[in-house]
């Protein structure tokens, strides 16, 4: 699940957007695996090799009003649990998640 932030979401309240409520919840469920906050975009690099040449440059690798704040890596049961967690993550409100399969190696 990638947390992204959203220009046009509700306000942050920091007595209704309680990450420590969710938390709780994800580990008691046995959902949650990993997940951590991201630097802001201003200390993103991005890397490239074209042509054998590699390709630093500082920021991210798109422009845009929205970032990808933070991660977590949820184990559940189907799309509709994973729905269901990720509506009470408080991001949900004041920002945004996508929740994307992993896509295993065989």
């Amino acid at each position: 699940m990638f947390v992204a932030t959203d220009p046009e979401g509700d306000p942050y309240s920091a007595e209704d957007d309680r990450i420590e409520d969710w938390g709780k919840e994800v580990e008691e469920r046995g959902v949650w695996i990993d997940g951590n906050r991201l630097r802001p975009v201003e200390d993103a690099t991005t890397v490239r090799v074209r042509n054998g040449e590699l390709l630093v440059t500082d920021g991210p690798y798109t422009e845009s009003k929205e970032w990808i704040a933070g991660y977590d890596v949820l184990e559940c049961a189907d799309l509709d649990e994973a729905i269901e967690v990720a509506s009470k993550h408080p991001m949900a409100r004041f920002g945004r998640l996508e929740l994307r399969p992993i896509w295993p190696f065989d």
